[in-house]
Parts: structure tokens; C-alpha cells; sequence
């Protein structure tokens, strides 16, 4: 039973009560609490409270602790007297009978005990406060601990700036201020008492993992060991990643080496024995007996919280290592807080570290030491990123932002030392590769910047001790150099490939003979095959150049460094005149003589088309030379960039560019320069004129020949001297810009262009088109004549003859029957004169040809129905009864008959007025038209060309009009679609006002054989009665 009195003072427990903790000290706890004489109310009032004084709770702890002793002895007590049973067995008694003695005993004494706890719950309720209590006071001691170990405060900090603001006369001196700057205080706790003894330990060691505080971590580890084991790695997991592992090493699980596993720490506790009321049976005896604890459990931890109670064998160790070192390179990219926690873990005799901690030490390298672009963001490393990666990755890594500078000092002091850890591990594992270091550094200069391999070259000339160089064999250089030459696309770093074969070794081979020249020759060709881009294979990398040039013995490679040489100078030529190529298209043109032609045919037009123009004759004679100098071989007798084309070949090809630039005044300089012997023969330069003049003309926009590219056309021809071919080209330019002139259109709102003109197939067709377009061209016969000859036609009798044919028609359609009439005579004399010649010699085509137009022309002009001389009708019809065939001689008769009754009857008219003695007057003939006519130039807006070649037709006209519609059908000449023609007019005519008889075809086809048996006087309009 409890020792305390029934009775309290009724004063002190309410002057305890109001009190709250800040108010708290040792004077209430003395005074107040302490004579109150109940155990169990002094016990709990000390169990309630939790303050931030240490001092003040320890008072209450040991009050607390006081007033529960008697509870806990008598407990204790009980438990004594139910141990002491009969006196010990016989000594027959064995093992397993003890065994079984000794737990019927423990099960009887925890029995009694929780029967005592159940009779007198006083005591029971006081052991339950007891093992709070002492809890407590162990976190107590702890605090005092962790606030020994924390750093000092200096007080002269915290003061220094309100100590430059005192200006207080009556200060201390100067002495004594100083000795009250020193004092310090006692170190700050990184966490409150009252939250030290009111959370859970693994929450608190969490805090104080998360503030770095390894100090308080650690002490709080030791002391409270047993409770925080299971719960280690947890805390080991607040700690930030970015934290370095030699600042909390102690708290990091350790290896023993003879149990291969976990170190388990040993714990130092405040006290060695616990407490009766803190002992296993103790608690489930309390437990069992109903009597709850007088604190609420702490609340449960996330569910994420693993225990680990078992210590972890060497390979768990290994991997959680692991996970740590990947977790902190990925989420902070610190490699050097990831290398220190790999360190400590090799010198805790971890194993299955060392490769980490080499592939640590690499990344370290790689972040800290390799150069890194300014502008751009850190990356982000990790071990499985890295271990993922394939050397070459690794490599073009650590030198993926170098300079020409510091590369070679990058690949001495990251690249190698990679390569050797590559080397050592495949011998390790039993798998030894001695090339290894050497196939990765040439795999990263294949695929390097040329000048980042400019200055790999000559970090490795072979003038520089062995043990400097990068690349240290000869052979390997020449063949790198090659394969990244030649592999390499670029076309303006001419100067930093001068610099990659200036490195390059040079061999004394002996002199070859025919074989080894015809060896190295195939060599040649064979590597230019080999990078002309095909469907398997679109581009040769240096890579694959590399292949190719491996198995070369050390002749080949100097034959190839040898066209290499004469390659670089080509390149630079062609660079020079902005025409640059690959140098890899020297291999692919080497036996192509069309690619040659076209780059020299760029290289000789594009040189004025560069920045740098060029505007003088001495600047034309540079460019000549080193065309020159491309189609000669060189000194070794290895073929340059043009080595197919000829020296003439280069010759035309310079000339036909500088004509082509517009240079005219410099060409004809150059052909009579004495310096610059070009060796063209008058046809040559001839050719070469009259091909840009052409060129100029097909690139005209305006047919106009005083300015533009029609001007250039023009100019160009004045260059050779004058011939029948250029005074041709000359007068055809001049016709073009004619014809332009009259505002011809290709389509409608399009005028008609150069090109067009040039393609025109029947180019009489254009002047059809001017006459057509134009109402008054035809009045200017001898302008359209001299057009018709500068088109191509000056010698054409036959195109003249065409062009007269047209001309009469465009005046006949115009009613202009007089000039219709002298361009007729104008043809019928041409036609006359070329008969005149041998009509079975070798113009008989073209007689026959003009005869036919002439005959047809006149026929039609003839038989007009609006034409008013009649005189002159019949001398057109004579003219087309002369040149026409016999097959057509009825046709035109049919036209002759009512023309020569109406020259008749006016002949007798006039004869009468003279018999009479009459005054002849003479008047124009007055044209009547039926009320159906309708005027001559609506009828020629409808004209056609029927076929009416019908044998026995109703009358004479109408056989007419059959006959000549039949022939003009063939005429290549366009009368200019103005309409229809008066030939289909009087076919209706003569077909409404014709005679109804049955017997008509009779009649005409009898008096076509009277005509016919008069003979040809008759047809010429002889007359008996004249």
C-alpha cells in the first residue's frame, strides 16, 4: 500500500495547478509540490510537465523518481518472496527437468505479479510514471550532453555591431571591455528540451540528420542505441546528399571483415541495469493488468520506414553503398560527395567497390577538370548513366567542348588515363586487349573538327620524342591523315589541312618502277571509287577510309601523301576562285572528264561572281595560269584537279567565261596579248563568241539590243573578226529586236520573248504575227523584206516570194487593191527571174515552191469581185494561168470567163462613144452589193479555206474558188486570221444565183474544151475585135 496520507492540503495542489511551465522554478517545485504528500498526484503533476530549463525538470525527474521508489521496491519485493519456492531438487534431477521447472516458475511469478498490479493499481499506475520518468531523465542527461558538444557562441559577435554604435562616455575602459568581449556563452542546442523529451527518438535523430547536426546525431546514437538500431538506415536516408561523408563517417554502417558483415556499435547508456519498471515482465505484467500508460504512444512513422534489425552481410553493405553513391550523383551531381562516401566505404573494407570508386574518380575528372561551354547547363551525371555509355561516348565526352590549345593536354591528362582503367579491367577479367587505348583515340580524331585533328597532328610529328606523342606511329598517322582528309566535306579550311599534312612523315622509298607506278595508279582509282556515293553505301566516312587504307604498304601511302599534296594545292586554287570542292571529289573526278569540264567551265564564270571582281587584264591572266596550272600534272607526276582537259580544252573554257562575264574589251586584249598565248585558231574563237553570244540571247528578258543581255548578245560578236556566221547571228539579234518592237505576245498581256523567237520553227510565222498585228505594216514592203532576211532568210527566193504573197494578201484585206497589186508584180518579176534559171537544175524545188504561191497569190487578187480594174485582174489571172499546173487550168479559166465579158464590154462601150465622137469619160466602176451583202472587211473577219476541189461544179466561179482554196490550203504562210475571205463569199453567191438546170456541169466542162482548143493566145486576152 501507499505510504502517502489520505489527506491533502488544500492549499498547495491549487497553488500548483495555475502555474504554467514558464513560471516554473525551483522554489515552486521545492515549496509547492514537494510537501505535498500524495505519491501518486506529486508523481503525475512531475509526469505532466515539460519544460525548456534543464535544471527545473530535472528537479521535477527527481522528485518524480522519489516519490515512485517505494512503489517500485515494493513491486520489486513481491516478486522476491513469489521466487523463493521449496528447497532445490534431488540431484537425480536432469537438464530438461530443470528447463521446465524454471518456466513453470517464470509463468508463476509473472502471474502473481500481475495480480498484484491488478490488486492495488496505486502502485501500479506509479511504476507505469516510474518508467517514464526515467526515460526522461536519460533524454535529460543526453541534452546536457549535446549542449557541452555544440559550438560556442562568442558573445564579442553577437555585440560587435551594437558596440560600434555605443558612444557612451561613462564606458568602461578600455581593459575592461575587452576582458567582457571574450567571455562566451554555452553552446546553443540544435533542438529544445521540451521537444527532445516529448517526440519520438527516430523522428528527433531524423531532425537532426536533416540540419547536419552529426554532433547531436551522434551523441543521441550512442546513448539511445538499442532504440535507434533498427531504424539506422532511415536516419542515415535525412541526411541531404549534398552533405560529405567524411562529416558524419561515424554514423555510416561499418564492415567486419572476420564475420563478413555489419558492425554492430556498442551502446553507451546511461544506465548499465535498467529499472525494475522498465524490465520486460514489469511492462506485460502492467500491460496485462489493464493499467494504461499515462502518455499516449508516440504516433506511428511513415510507412515508407524500414527496420532492419539484423546486421547486413557484406554484398547488402555493397549495394546499399551503391544506391547511395548513384542517388547522391543524380539528385546534386556533387561527384566529389559521391567519391568521398566511395572512399570511406573502400577503407571500411566494403568490397565490390572499386570499380565505382574508379568510375567515380573519372566522372571527377570529367566534371571538374575536363572544359565545359560557357553557356551551357551543368549535366547531369550518374552511375548508370555512366556505366551505359560505350568508350567512345566517354571519350568524345571528356574532350566534347576543348580547344585546339588544350586538346592534346586534355587527351594526355583524361582520355588516357580512361583508356589505361579500360586496360586493366579487360585484363582483370581475363580478357586482354592491347589495342584497345590506341582504336579509341583514333575513333574520336575520325570523327573530330579538323582543326581539333590539326593540333592532335602536331602534338604528334615525328620530330618530337616518343613518349610526347599522341599518335606514335608513322604509318598510323599518314594513314589518320587520309582517311580525315579525304573523309572530311569541308571546303574552306584549306590552311588547316596544309597544317594536318605538314605533320605527316616523310618516307625514303626507292624509286618505283612501271609495276609499282601501275599499282599506285589502281590505288588511286580504286580509292576513287570507293568514295563515289552509292545506294549501300550514300558517303565515305573516315571511318571507312580508314579500312580502306589499313592493309597499304608503306609505298602506296607515300604515292598517296604524294596526290594528297597535288589535292591541297587543286583545293586551294579552286577555294581561291570560288569554285571550292570536297577533297574527296579530286578522287571521284580523277577519270571523269565531264566533271573536270564542268568545274572548270564554274571556276572560269564564277570568278567574277565572287566577292573580289575582277576588273583587270592581269587579273584574268592569274586566273588562266592556275587554270592552266590544274591540268598539269605534278612534280611526282600525280594528276591534279582538270588533268583530263587539254590545254586548249582550258583555253576555250576561260575564254567562253571571261565572254560571258561581259568582258569584251579584255577578250580582245587577251587574243592579242603577246604574254598570253592562247593558241585559238580564228573557227575556235569564232565558235566560242558566236556560243556565249547565243547563251546572252536565250537569257534575254527584252528583245531590245541596246541594253541587257540582248546588247551583251550583241556586243560579244564584235570580238572575232567579222564572217559570214557572225554578220548572220548579228542580223538575226537585229530582227529579234524588230519583231519585239511591234509588240508581239507570247500569250495575251505576255510579250513575246528572245527564246520564244529563237525556238519558232517556221519563223515566217512571226512576220504573218506583224502583219496580222499591225494595220500598216504592209505598207512598208521593203522594212518587212529586210526583216524576212535578217531572220535567216536572205538567200530564200522562196521566203521572199512567201513574204510578198503575204504582204499582197494583208493589203487585199485592207481594200488596198493598188499596193495589193504592185507587191503581186513585185512577186511575179521575182518569180520570173528564178525561172529564168535551169528549171531542172537544183532549184527546181524551190521554182516549183515560189510558182505555187505566186499563181495562187495572183489568182486570188485576180478574181476579187471588189477589185476595179479590170485589166489588171486579167493580168494577174494571165500571170496565174502561166505559173499554175495544167491540172488547175480550169479553175482558173472559171475566174477568166466573166472577167474578160466584163473587160469586153467595156471596150465595146468604149469604142461606141468614140464612133459617136463622144467625149470618153471615165468614171470608177461603182460597186453594187445585194441586201444580203455585207462589206469586205466583215467578210474577211470570217474567212476559211474551204476544200472545194469538185470537178463539174454549177458554175465557173465556183470551180474557181474550189481550185484555188484546194492549193492555198498547202501554203505555209498564215494570211492572219482577219476574217473570211471574198472566196467563200462568192461560192454562196454563186451557188444561190446559180443556174437550176441538170445539164449545167455539161455546159462548163464544153466550154472549158473551146477554150482550151484556141490556144494560149486566146488565154492571154487576144482579141480579133482589138
Amino acid at each position: 500500500m501507499s505510504t502517502a496520507t489520505t489527506s491533502l492540503p488544500s492549499d498547495l495542489p491549487s497553488q500548483w495547478a495555475p502555474l504554467s511551465d514558464d513560471e516554473l522554478s525551483l522554489d515552486n517545485v521545492e515549496h509547492v509540490l514537494k510537501p505535498i504528500r500524495d505519491d501518486l498526484w506529486v508523481s503525475a503533476a512531475c509526469l505532466d510537465r515539460i519544460l525548456d530549463d534543464a535544471v527545473v525538470q530535472q528537479s521535477l525527474l527527481d522528485l518524480g523518481l522519489e516519490r515512485t521508489e517505494a512503489a517500485s521496491a515494493r513491486a520489486r519485493s513481491f516478486v522476491s518472496r513469489v521466487d523463493k519456492g521449496p528447497p532445490e531438487g534431488e540431484d537425480g534431477q536432469t537438464e530438461g527437468d530443470e528447463e521446465a521447472e524454471h518456466g513453470l516458475e517464470d509463468r508463476t511469478r509473472h502471474a502473481s505479479l500481475v495480480s498484484y498490479f491488478s490488486d492495488d493499481t496505486t502502485d501500479a499506475q506509479l511504476c507505469r510514471i516510474r518508467a517514464v520518468l526515467l526515460e526522461r531523465l536519460d533524454r535529460l542527461n543526453t541534452f546536457v550532453e549535446i549542449c557541452k558538444e555544440a559550438p560556442v557562441v562568442d558573445k564579442s559577435e553577437e555585440d560587435a555591431i551594437d558596440e560600434e554604435w555605443e558612444d557612451d562616455p561613462w564606458a568602461e575602459t578600455a581593459g575592461e571591455s575587452s576582458k567582457a568581449t571574450t567571455s562566451k556563452s554555452p553552446g546553443k542546442p540544435p533542438i529544445s528540451l521540451s521537444t527532445l523529451l516529448a517526440s519520438d527518438l527516430v523522428e528527433t535523430a531524423c531532425i537532426l540528420a536533416s540540419q547536419e547536426n552529426f554532433i547531436a546525431l551522434r551523441i543521441l546514437v550512442e546513448r539511445h542505441g538499442s532504440a535507434l538500431w533498427p531504424l539506422r538506415f532511415t536516419i542515415l536516408d535525412c541526411i541531404p546528399e549534398y552533405a560529405l561523408a567524411s562529416e558524419y563517417k561515424d554514423l555510416l554502417p561499418s564492415y567486419d571483415l572476420s564475420a563478413d558483415a555489419e558492425v554492430r556499435p556498442l551502446p553507451k547508456p546511461w544506465r548499465e541495469d535498467p529499472d525494475f519498471t522498465e524490465t520486460a515482465d514489469c511492462i506485460q505484467a502492467l500491460n496485462e493488468s489493464g493499467i494504461a500508460s499515462p502518455i499516449p504512444p508516440p504516433a506511428a512513422g511513415p510507412s515508407t520506414t524500414r527496420s532492419q534489425s539484423e546486421r547486413l552481410t557484406s554484398s547488402e553493405l555493397s549495394s546499399w553503398y551503391l544506391r547511395r553513391i548513384d542517388h547522391v550523383l543524380s539528385s546534386t551531381g556533387m561527384v566529389d560527395a559521391a567519391l568521398v562516401l566511395v572512399q570511406h566505404a573502400a577503407s571500411q573494407g566494403i568490397p565490390g567497390l572499386d570499380e565505382a570508386g574508379e568510375d567515380l574518380t573519372l566522372i571527377a575528372r570529367l566534371v571538374y577538370d575536363a572544359p565545359q561551354a560557357v553557356d551551357s547547363a551543368e549535366e547531369d551525371w550518374s552511375l548508370s548513366r555512366w556505366c551505359s555509355m560505350d568508350p567512345a561516348e566517354v571519350v568524345r565526352a571528356y574532350l566534347a567542348h576543348t580547344t585546339e590549345g588544350r586538346v592534346a593536354r586534355d587527351i594526355q591528362r583524361l582520355v588516357m588515363p580512361y583508356l589505361f582503367v579500360l586496360e586493366s579491367r579487360a585484363e582483370r577479367v581475363g580478357k586482354p586487349d592491347a589495342t584497345l587505348a590506341t582504336r579509341m583515340l583514333y575513333h574520336y580524331i575520325l570523327g573530330a573538327p579538323l582543326s581539333i585533328v590539326a593540333a592532335v597532328f602536331e602534338a604528334s610529328k615525328p620530330t618530337l620524342p616518343q613518349g610526347q606523342r599522341i599518335i606514335r606511329d608513322d604509318e598510323d598517322m599518314a594513314r589518320l591523315a587520309l582517311a580525315c582528309l579525304y573523309g572530311s566535306d569541308s571546303v574552306d579550311e584549306w590552311p588547316t589541312m596544309s597544317r594536318i599534312f605538314e605533320c605527316l612523315p616523310a618516307w625514303e622509298t626507292p624509286e618505283e618502277d612501271a609495276d609499282e607506278a601501275d599499282e599506285a595508279d589502281t590505288t588511286i582509282a580504286s580509292l576513287g571509287a570507293f568514295v563515289t556515293p552509292s545506294t549501300a553505301r550514300p558517303r565515305a566516312t573516315p571511318s571507312d577510309l580508314l579500312i580502306f587504307f589499313k592493309p597499304l604498304p608503306i609505298t602506296s601511302l607515300s604515292r598517296a601523301l604524294d596526290v594528297l599534296d597535288v589535292h591541297l594545292e587543286s583545293g586551294e586554287i579552286l577555294a581561291r576562285w570560288s569554285v571550292p570542292a570536297p577533297l574527296r571529289w579530286f578522287l571521284q573526278s580523277n577519270s571523269n572528264i565531264t566533271e573536270q569540264r564542268a568545274r572548270a567551265n564554274r571556276m572560269a564564270r564564277r570568278a567574277n561572281a565572287s566577292d573580289d571582281r575582277l576588273e583587270t587584264q592581269e587579273d584574268w591572266e592569274w586566273l588562266l595560269e592556275d587554270m592552266l596550272k590544274l591540268s598539269d600534272s605534278g612534280e611526282s607526276g600525280s594528276r591534279s584537279a582538270l588533268c583530263l582537259l587539254s590545254r586548249d580544252d582550258i583555253i576555250r573554257v576561260f575564254f567562253g567565261g571571261l565572254l560571258s562575264t561581259g568582258n569584251f574589251d579584255i577578250a580582245k586584249k587577251l587574243l592579242h596579248s603577246p604574254s598570253v598565248q592562247l593558241s585559238l585558231d580564228p573557227r575556235a574563237i569564232e565558235d566560242i563568241c558566236l556560243s556565249c553570244s547565243q547563251e546572252f540571247y536565250d537569257n534575254a528578258t527584252s528583245g531590245n539590243y541596246h541594253f541587257g543581255d540582248m546588247k551583251l548578245a550583241y556586243d560579244c560578236l564584235d570580238v572575232p573578226a567579222s564572217s559570214d556566221r557572225i554578220v548572220q547571228e548579228k542580223e538575226f539579234i537585229e530582227a529579234t529586236s524588230r519583231l519585239c518592237s511591234f509588240n508581239l505576245m507570247s500569250r495575251p498581256g505576255i510579250p513575246i520573248s528572245p527564246i520564244e523567237i529563237r525556238l519558232t520553227k517556221d519563223r515566217l510565222s512571226l512576220v504573218s504575227r506583224v502583219l496580222s498585228s499591225n494595220n500598216n505594216a504592209y505598207k512598208h514592203t521593203e522594212v518587212i523584206l529586210d526583216l524576212v532576211h535578217k531572220l535567216g532568210f536572205r538567200d530564200d527566193i522562196v521566203a521572199e516570194v512567201k513574204t510578198l504573197a503575204m504582204l499582197a494578201e494583208t493589203a487585199l484585206q485592207a481594200d488596198d487593191f493598188v499596193r495589193a497589186y504592185e507587191t503581186s508584180a513585185t512577186m511575179v518579176n521575182t518569180v520570173l527571174l528564178l525561172r529564168g534559171t535551169d528549171p531542172f537544175g537544183p532549184a527546181a524545188t524551190h521554182i516549183e515552191a515560189a510558182s505555187e504561191v505566186c499563181w495562187l497569190t495572183c489568182f486570188q487578187l485576180g478574181r476579187h469581185p471588189e477589185f476595179p480594174d479590170t485589166q489588171k485582174k486579167l493580168t494577174l489571172l494571165g500571170r496565174a494561168l502561166e505559173f499554175c499546173p495544167a491540172e488547175r487550168l480550169p479553175d482558173v479559166l472559171a475566174a477568166w470567163r466573166p472577167t474578160e465579158e466584163e473587160d469586153l464590154g467595156r471596150r465595146r462601150e468604149v469604142l461606141s462613144s468614140r464612133k459617136r465622137g463622144a467625149r470618153r469619160v471615165s468614171a470608177p466602176r461603182q460597186r453594187t452589193r445585194g441586201a444580203d451583202a455585207v462589206s469586205l472587211a466583215g467578210r474577211l473577219q470570217n474567212m476559211h479555206m474551204p476544200d472545194l476541189h469538185i470537178p463539174h461544179s454549177p458554175d465557173a466561179a465556183a470551180l474557181a474558188n474550189k481550185a484555188f482554196s484546194s492549193v492555198a490550203a498547202n501554203i505555209p504562210f498564215s494570211f492572219g486570221g482577219r476574217g473570211r475571205s471574198y472566196m467563200s463569199d462568192d461560192v454562196e453567191r454563186s451557188r444561190s444565183g446559180s443556174r437550176g438546170r441538170a445539164d449545167g456541169a455539161h455546159v462548163v466542162s464544153e466550154q472549158a474544151s473551146r477554150v482550151l482548143q484556141k490556144g494560149i493566145g486566146w488565154l492571154l486576152g487576144a482579141d480579133d475585135e482589138m
